[in-house]
C-alpha cells in the first residue's frame, strides 16, 4: 500500500513540473514585448493598426514592439537584433520579452533548414544571454496543396528548435488561420479578421505560459 501511494505521488509531481515546465512570472502592464518578424507581424494583409501586435498590445496594457519587417529571412531577423539587443544594454529600449516570428520567407525562398535553424537559434541564444524572456512562434511548412485544401501544419522544425533550446513554442498559431480562405488576405498572408484571430490566440498562449494574467 506504502508503495503505491509513493508511486501516485511521484507521478502527480512528474506531471506537475510538465505542466509547469514554461511557466512564468506574469509581467506588468509596464512591460516592454518586441515581436521580431516578417510581414506576418508587420500586418500585410489588413489596415494601419489592424496588426496582430497591435491588437496585443491595446489588449494587454503592454508597450508592444512591432519589429517586423516584410520579406525578411531568418538571416535578416538576426542581422536586425543587434540594434536591438544593444538599445536593451544602454536602457533606451528594455525588453521584458522577445517573441520570435520567423523562417516563412525561408521557406518560400528555400534557404536550406540547417541555416534557418542555425539563425533562429541565435536570435534565441543571444537574447537569452541578456536575461531576456523568449517564445518562439510556430510557422507553417510551405504547402500549396494543403493552403488550397485548407489543411496545413506547423513547419517540425519548429517543435525540435524549442526543445533543443528550451523555448516555449507557440504552436498552430498561423497554420490554422491560413487553412481558412476567409481569414486571408492573399495565399500567405491573413486579413484583418484573421490578425484579430491570430491576436486572441496568441494572448491564451501568453496566458498557459504565464506571461499574462487571466482576466
Amino acid at each position: 500500500m506504502f508503495k503505491r501511494w509513493c508511486l501516485v505521488c511521484c507521478l502527480l509531481f512528474l506531471f506537475a513540473a510538465c505542466d509547469s515546465k514554461y511557466r512564468h512570472t506574469p509581467l506588468p502592464s509596464t512591460s516592454n514585448v518586441v515581436i521580431l518578424g516578417d510581414s506576418l507581424t508587420y500586418g500585410t494583409g489588413a489596415g494601419s493598426g489592424e496588426d496582430y501586435a497591435s491588437i496585443l498590445a491595446s489588449n494587454t496594457g503592454w508597450n508592444v514592439i512591432n519589429e517586423g519587417v516584410p520579406g525578411n529571412t531568418s538571416y535578416q531577423g538576426l542581422a536586425r537584433l543587434s540594434q536591438i539587443l544593444e538599445a536593451h544594454e544602454r536602457g533606451e529600449q528594455k525588453i521584458d520579452l522577445l517573441i520570435v516570428e520567423l523562417g516563412g520567407n525561408d521557406f518560400l525562398k528555400h534557404v536550406p533548414e540547417p541555416e534557418t535553424v542555425s539563425n533562429l537559434k541565435s536570435i534565441l541564444s543571444q537574447a537569452k544571454a541578456k536575461r531576456i524572456n523568449t517564445a518562439l512562434i510556430a510557422i507553417p511548412e510551405f504547402s500549396p496543396v494543403g493552403a488550397a485544401f485548407g489543411a496545413l501544419s506547423d513547419h517540425p522544425l519548429y517543435e525540435k528548435l524549442a526543445d533543443e533550446t528550451d523555448t516555449p513554442l507557440i504552436e498552430d498559431l498561423f497554420s490554422d488561420v491560413l487553412a481558412k480562405n476567409s481569414l486571408k488576405a492573399d495565399p500567405i498572408h491573413p486579413n484583418a479578421e484573421g490578425y484579430r484571430l491570430v491576436a486572441t490566440e496568441l494572448q491564451a498562449a501568453l496566458i498557459d505560459l504565464g506571461f499574462l494574467k487571466k482576466n
